[in-house]
């Protein structure tokens, strides 16, 4: 569950953040008496680990013993595993695309096309530079600032990826976001900082060793990719681009500052951008954007697109036009010459991530069409692989769970009548997505060809910039998704009061039709609730039932909101992977109060839904202990420690061993596996967080 806030606000996005992965998971299901599955896999567990003491050894030591991290990945866990089934369904699906003859034009022809150039590394070689050469000719040729700004406003793009970061656009200064405004109101372009080749503005500036190792590696690999790529005097372009980015670093707004929404974001008119940041030449820059004809704009980052716009008039044309080249260049390495695509991972895979090789051909090449055919391959999913009958029975538990968190609401004792009016509106007002989009994108005015993955890829970014600028100044649709429905992933759009599960995280280990209602609400039903919750984090908390961001508390119950979210960070806080790096709790913050938040009223729904009777003894479990298992499983992780030490600089949320510790916080943990004072996890009641 991943708290992405400038992508479209998408408060929370479930996934660990990687990719797929085929890992050698134990099994060890046991079937239960009564022909219901047990769900909770056995095989994964240490029970040699007392549960107070190390609770998450106890659901996933032997999981974690017998995983191995495959050489193309960072990190394995719960979420690869139902990536790892979806992945294996695609595949099936691109190979009948493959062996068929789609009709021109359609859906299926354009998958076969993407797909196949993608895959082509042969004519990718014989093309060499030629695809790209256009580009860079256009860059070398810029001959003022006035083009710079032109150049720079055509780059634009607008990003609808929840997973990225503060620092959505390499090749791009500033990128857009299109959503409703954060006061509400119509849908305005968000402008967002970019510019920067590493994850975000800490990889630059943070005084840490490890750190200024990474900066020596990417100046290196900056000179490396353009000698590859034939550009002359590589070493002296590689210093001038690696000096500019430092720059464009220290001109970025920080981490805190950007999950700050209040402080981050403000209206500006058109008219305001030269005044506000002068140094670009703003005409030029959003004619080329297409976006001179709009006169309201959302400055998420107004203090860096006041320090960029300055840099663009301060810093030599040259510099720039070394950075564009190159930015252009990495940003499609994977679809330029095979030299390229190595350097790439050299330093993006296994100097950032840890990673040992590249992902195959193929699974990138599946990336490459899920990236941007997402909703004509997910429509072919779901008629083949999601049941009607799951899409019903999730929709029935997202009901439960919100009547559960409802009532938690009610029950509160410290809020006062005016915040709970304005929260219940909140939750009951809620629009839920389960599976997939009621409509799905149309593409019949993208171009594809079969031989040419570098302009494929140009036109697809191209159409979705089209698609996400048509809706501005039009009403809010609370029923947009934004993720793919073969992504195993759920999210939070607090803009739009709405939650996307997509049909993909609807499966093992995550959800499973014939497995015990414990094992289902404690793993989807947490993510569930998880994502629910989000609506009422430090960050969600700011939104109302409309999706506009505005102060519905009391001073004396936001007083008690942020005392509850102070505990929780200090709590995380405590918690470190390796002696010099702990969890940051402020900025996993808004996760672990969804993940509190989430699992409790996922319990309080598990047992509503037993009807006041007690759940059957199953294998030697409780159906308390099956449930509080079913959680600590579905954040088994392993990681490298590279991908680790980025997860904790970078992310808002705790490395998985971590969240499955959330159940430190629930009474109902205690009382299942008799946890008592002494045990290493144990908290006194009074230092067990309940945040709703």
């Amino acid at each position: 569950m991943k708290t992405r806030i400038i992508a479209a606000l998408l408060l929370s996005t479930a996934t660990l953040a990687f990719g797929p992965v085929a890992c050698k998971a134990p099994q060890g299901d046991v079937k239960a008496a009564q022909g219901i599955e047990l769900g909770i896999q056995t095989g994964w567990m240490d029970t040699s680990a007392k549960p107070g003491d190390d609770f998450y050894r106890y659901a996933d030591g032997g999981w974690m013993a017998k995983t191995e991290i495959p050489a193309d990945r960072s990190s394995v866990g719960g979420f690869f595993i139902a990536d790892q089934t979806t992945e294996k369904n695609l595949d099936a699906l691109i190979t009948q695309i493959n062996a068929s003859t789609p009709e021109a034009g359609s859906d299926a022809a354009r998958v076969k096309d993407v797909y196949g150039a993608y895959l082509d590394t042969k004519a990718i070689d014989a093309a060499g530079m030629a695809p790209i050469q256009p580009d860079i000719a256009r860059y070398q040729a810029i001959a003022d600032k006035g083009q710079l700004a032109a150049v720079l406003g055509g780059n634009v793009r607008a990003d609808v990826d929840p997973l990225n970061a503060t620092n959505f656009w390499t090749e791009n200064l500033f990128g857009i976001f299109v959503t409703q405004a954060l006061k509400g109101g119509e849908v305005v372009p968000y402008v967002l900082q970019g510019g920067l080749g590493m994850p975000e503005r800490e990889y630059y500036l943070s005084s840490d060793a490890k750190m200024a190792g990474l900066r020596k590696g990417y100046r290196d690999y900056i000179a490396a990719l353009l000698k590859a790529a034939n550009i002359d005097d590589a070493d002296a372009r590689a210093q001038r681009i690696y000096d500019l980015e430092m720059k464009i670093a220290q001109a970025h707004q920080s981490r805190e500052d950007s999950d700050d929404w209040a402080k981050a974001s403000g209206i500006w008119t058109r008219a305001d951008f030269a005044a506000k940041a002068p140094g670009l030449d703003w005409d030029k820059f959003l004619g080329a954007a297409q976006l001179g004809g709009f006169d309201h704009f959302d400055a998420y980052h107004p203090e860096a697109i006041t320090r960029l716009s300055a840099l663009v008039a301060s810093e030599p044309l040259d510099a720039w036009k070394d950075w564009l080249i190159f930015h252009r260049i990495n940003a499609n390495a994977d679809v330029l010459p095979s030299q390229l695509d190595s350097l790439h991972f050299g330093f993006y895979g296994k100097q950032l991530t840890g990673a040992e090789q590249s992902r195959t051909r193929e699974k990138r090449a599946l990336a490459e069409v899920n990236t941007f055919l997402g909703d004509a391959l997910g429509k072919l999913y779901v008629d083949k692989f999601f049941p009607a009958s799951a899409k019903a029975e999730i929709q029935a538990m997202v009901g439960n769970i919100k009547t559960a968190f409802a009532q938690r609401i009610e029950a509160l004792d410290w809020m006062a009548p005016s915040t709970k009016k304005e929260a219940m509106a909140k939750v009951e007002n809620i629009e839920v997505g389960v599976g997939y989009p009621d409509h799905w994108t149309d593409y019949a005015t993208l171009t594809v060809t079969g031989d040419n993955p570098y302009a494929n890829r140009q036109a697809a970014e191209a159409f979705n910039y089209a698609h996400q600028l048509a809706k501005v100044g039009k009403p809010l649709d609370r029923g947009e998704w934004w993720m793919n429905a073969q992504l195993v992933n759920a999210v939070n759009l607090p803009v739009q009061n709405a939650l996307n599960f997509p049909a993909a995280i609807l499966q093992p280990p995550f959800f499973d039709p014939k497995a015990d209602p414990a094992f289902n609400y404690g793993a989807i039903g947490a993510v569930i609730g998880h994502e629910i919750s989000h609506s009422f984090d430090n960050n969600g908390a700011a939104f109302d039932s409309t999706g506009a961001m505005r102060n519905w508390w009391t001073d004396a119950d936001k007083a008690k909101f942020e005392q509850a979210g102070g505990a929780l960070a200090a709590q995380y806080d405590g918690y470190k992977p390796f002696p010099d790096l702990a969890v940051n709790g402020k900025l996993t913050l808004g996760e672990n109060i969804a993940d509190v938040a989430g699992l409790a009223a996922a319990y309080d729904a598990y047992r509503a839904s037993l009807g006041g009777k007690e759940a059957p003894v199953i294998a030697g479990f409780t159906g308390d202990q099956r449930f509080f298992i079913a959680y600590a499983q579905t954040w088994a992780t392993k990681m490298r420690d590279a991908a680790m030490r980025q997860r904790i600089a970078t992310d808002g949320h705790a490395p998985g061993m971590y969240r499955a510790l959330t159940v430190r916080n629930m009474d109902a943990w205690y009382k299942a596996f008799d946890v008592k004072p002494g045990d290493k996890l144990y908290l006194a009641p009074e230092q067990r967080v309940k945040v709703w």
